[in-house]
C-alpha cells in the first residue's frame, strides 16, 4: 500500500536559474525536472508516492522534529532533524551558473551535505531516479566510487563522500557520522570521482555569496522585510538565466482540489504572470530581471508584428508552449488524477494579456530604460489589435474551459493597454494616432460602466449583462480605472467580500466555468482584496488581512497556488502569482503605515 502522500507545504525550493527541487521535511527531494524546469522529471514522488522517483536521506532518530530554513539572505535550504537521541541537518542546494567556486567548473549539479549536529547518527540514502516522467528506469552503474544513471537521452551521476551500492538503477548508502562530522552527495551531468570535502563547501559558500550579492539589490526596507524579499527570491527561482522568461509556477498538475481533477502545468511563460512578476521585482529594485524578460518578451512581439498571433503563454525558450496531454501511469498527488503536462489553454483567446504587458513595458520605461524605435513599432501593433478585438469575447483570466464571454476583467485590461500606450507616447514622445487611440480607451471605459453593473445593486460584476462576481475586479482600482474610494467601488468591494469571502479566503468566483469538481481558495485574490482595502482608506482591516493571508505561507515563507478549508496549500507550488501580490500588497499597506516613505505624489 502506497505511503500517504508528503503535504504540498511541507517543501522548500532550491535551484539554479535552470530547473528547480522540491525538498520535503522529512529530506527527500521527491520533485524535480531535468535539465530544464520544463523538462521531464527525474523525480516525481510527489505525484506518485514510491513509484515516481526520488532522492532520500533518513537519519535513524527516534521520532525527531523536522524543520527547515533557508541559510538568510539565500536559497539555500537546511532540514533540520531534533530528537532525544540526537540531531541531523541537510543542506541542499544547487550551484548557480557563474558564480561557481572555481571559474572552470560548468557542470550543473545538485549538492546535498549531511551533518550530524548531535550525537551519533546512523543515515539512509536511497536515490532512485526515474527519468521521462517515471516512464524510463535507468540503468545504474557504479565506478571509482561514482554511480551512473544511464536512460539513453539523459544520463546522471552520484558522486558522494561515502561508500554507495547500486543495485535495481538505484543507488544505496548506509553509514555513521558523530557529532560535527559531514558527508556530501553531489548528482550532476558528469562524475566527480576526485570532488573533496573542501570543494563542496566552496561550492557552497560560492553559492551563498551570490544569493546574498543578488538580494543586495534591494532597495526595500519596509515591514515585512524577510518576508518580502523571500518572496523575491522565490521569484528569482522561476526566472530563467539563459532565456529571460519567467515561469509561473515550478511544478505541474498539483491539484486544486484534492482528489479532483483540476490539475494544470504551470511549467511555462504566462504572459501575464511574468509582466506582473518583472514589475513587482523592479518595485523592489531588480532591474535585471525585468530587463531579460523585456528581451525575450521582444522576440515574441516581433514574430505577432510579422502577422503571427500573440500567445498568452511560451515555453521557458520561447517556443510555442507544449500541447496537453495526460500521464496515466501516475497516481496523481492524492489520487488526484489525472496528471497533465503541458496546457491546453496555450490556444486560448485571453484579451487581458495586453494590458499586463503594456503596462510592465510602460513601467520599464519609467524606471529603466528607454524603449527602441522596433520596440515601439511593436507596441503600436499591439495596440491595433487591441483596437481591433476589445469588443470580443474570451476565456478570461482564469481561463474557462466552456463558452468564450465577455468578462469584465479582460475589457478593463483592454483599457490598461489603450491608457499605457498613450502614456507612453506622451511621456517618450513617440509617434502615434493619440487621438485614436484615446478616442477608443474612452470606448472602452464606457463599454465597462454602462454594461458590466449588477442590474439591482448597480456594483461590478463578472460579465456583461451578468450579476456574478468575480475576484479578478480586485484589478480594477490597482490598475487605476477607477478610485479606490469611488462609490461604485467601494460597494464591488463589500459585495466580493459577502459573497466570495469565506473564513478569511477568497474564492475567485462561484458561478460554473465548464469543469467538474471544486477548487481552493485563490491565495492571490486574499492578497488584491487586502491592498485594495488600503487603498480604500481601510487599513486596520487591510492589515488584518494582510497578516492572515501571510499565516497561509508554509514556514519557509512560500505560498502555493490555493488553499483548501484547513488553510493547507493546494495547486501548483510555489506559485509567482501570489508571491508578486503579497510584494504588492505589503509594499503599498507599509507605505500607508509610514507616511515618511509616502511620495507627494503617486503616479
Amino acid at each position: 500500500m502506497a505511503k500517504p502522500p508528503r503535504r504540498i507545504g511541507d517543501h522548500g525550493i532550491i535551484g539554479d536559474l535552470e530547473t528547480a527541487a522540491l525538498v520535503a521535511k522529512d529530506g527527500t527531494i521527491d520533485y524535480l525536472c531535468w535539465p530544464s524546469l520544463d523538462s521531464p522529471t527525474i523525480f516525481a514522488d510527489l505525484l506518485h508516492a514510491d513509484e515516481g522517483g526520488s532522492f532520500s536521506i533518513t537519519p535513524d532518530l527516534t521520532d525527531p522534529r523536522t524543520s527547515q530554513l533557508y541559510v538568510p539572505g539565500t536559497n539555500v535550504l537546511i532540514t533540520r532533524f531534533m530528537a532525544e537521541d540526537g540531531s541531523a541537518e541537510i543542506l541542499d542546494m544547487m550551484p548557480l551558473p557563474g558564480a561557481r567556486s572555481h571559474p572552470d567548473r560548468t557542470e550543473r549539479c545538485l549538492i546535498r551535505k549531511v551533518t550530524a549536529t548531535r550525537g551519533a547518527i546512523r543515515f539512509a540514502v536511497l536515490c532512485r531516479p526515474l527519468f521521462d516522467y517515471a516512464r524510463v528506469a535507468p540503468s545504474a552503474s557504479a565506478r571509482n566510487g561514482v554511480v551512473t544513471f544511464d536512460g539513453g537521452e539523459i544520463r546522471l551521476c552520484l558522486s558522494t563522500s561515502v561508500p554507495l551500492e547500486q543495485r535495481a538503477g538505484a543507488a544505496f548508502a548506509h553509514f555513521t557520522l558523530s557529532q560535527g562530522e559531514s558527508a556530501w552527495f553531489m548528482l550532476g551531468e558528469e562524475p566527480q570521482a576526485r570532488l573533496s570535502s573542501e570543494i563542496v563547501d566552496k561550492e557552497i559558500a560560492a553559492a551563498v555569496l551570490a544569493w546574498r550579492r543578488w538580494l543586495d539589490q534591494s532597495t526595500y526596507t519596509g515591514r515585512w522585510r524577510d518576508e518580502v524579499h523571500r518572496s523575491a527570491l522565490t521569484l528569482k527561482l522561476l526566472t530563467s538565466v539563459r532565456h529571460g522568461s519567467i515561469a509561473a509556477a515550478a511544478t505541474f498538475s498539483l491539484p486544486e482540489a484534492t482528489g479532483a481533477g483540476r490539475n494544470w502545468d504551470y511549467r511555462a511563460v504566462w504572459i501575464r504572470d511574468a509582466s506582473f512578476t518583472s514589475y513587482a521585482l523592479m518595485r523592489l529594485g531588480f532591474f535585471d530581471e525585468a530587463k531579460a524578460f523585456y528581451g525575450w518578451m521582444s522576440k515574441r512581439m516581433s514574430k505577432a508584428a510579422d502577422g503571427n498571433t500573440l500567445r498568452i503563454m511560451y515555453a521557458i525558450d520561447g517556443s510555442e508552449a507544449r500541447e496537453e496531454s495526460e500521464l496515466p501511469h501516475l497516481a496523481g498527488y492524492a489520487g488526484s488524477r489525472p496528471v497533465r503536462i503541458g496546457n491546453a489553454a496555450h490556444a486560448q483567446t485571453q484579451l487581458d494579456i495586453y494590458g499586463e504587458l503594456l503596462d510592465s513595458i510602460y513601467l520599464f520605461n519609467k524606471y529603466s530604460s528607454s524603449i527602441s524605435h522596433e520596440g515601439w513599432l511593436h507596441v503600436c501593433s499591439i495596440v491595433e489589435h487591441v483596437i481591433e478585438h476589445w469588443e470580443e469575447a474570451d476565456a478570461g483570466i482564469w481561463e474557462i474551459r466552456d463558452e468564450p464571454r465577455h468578462f469584465l476583467h479582460s475589457r478593463l485590461m483592454c483599457w490598461v493597454a489603450l491608457d499605457r500606450a498613450v502614456r507612453l507616447a506622451n511621456k517618450r514622445s513617440l509617434p502615434a494616432p493619440l487621438a485614436s487611440w484615446i478616442e477608443n480607451r474612452d470606448r472602452v471605459a464606457s463599454d465597462i460602466w454602462t454594461n458590466f453593473r449588477h442590474p439591482d445593486h448597480g456594483y461590478f460584476v463578472q460579465s456583461r449583462g451578468g450579476s456574478e462576481l468575480d475576484a479578478a475586479l480586485l484589478m480594477m482600482p490597482l490598475v487605476r480605472f477607477v478610485s479606490a474610494t469611488d462609490p461604485v467601488w467601494l460597494s464591488t468591494l463589500d459585495a466580493i467580500s459577502d459573497v466570495l469571502r469565506d473564513d478569511g479566503m477568497i474564492y475567485r468566483y462561484r458561478n460554473a466555468d465548464g469543469l467538474e469538481g471544486g477548487e481552493g481558495a485563490f491565495t492571490t485574490c486574499i492578497f488584491w482584496y487586502a491592498e485594495c482595502l488600503a487603498r480604500a482608506g481601510r487599513l486596520e482591516q487591510a492589515q488584518l488581512v494582510l497578516a492572515q493571508a501571510m499565516s497561509y505561507a508554509n514556514e519557509l515563507g512560500l505560498f502555493s497556488e490555493e488553499l483548501d478549508l484547513r488553510g493547507e496549500a493546494l495547486g501548483n507550488f510555489p506559485q509567482a502569482l501570489t508571491h508578486l501580490a503579497f510584494i504588492s500588497a505589503a509594499h503599498f499597506i507599509d507605505r500607508q503605515l509610514d507616511p515618511s516613505r509616502r511620495p507627494h505624489w503617486q503616479p
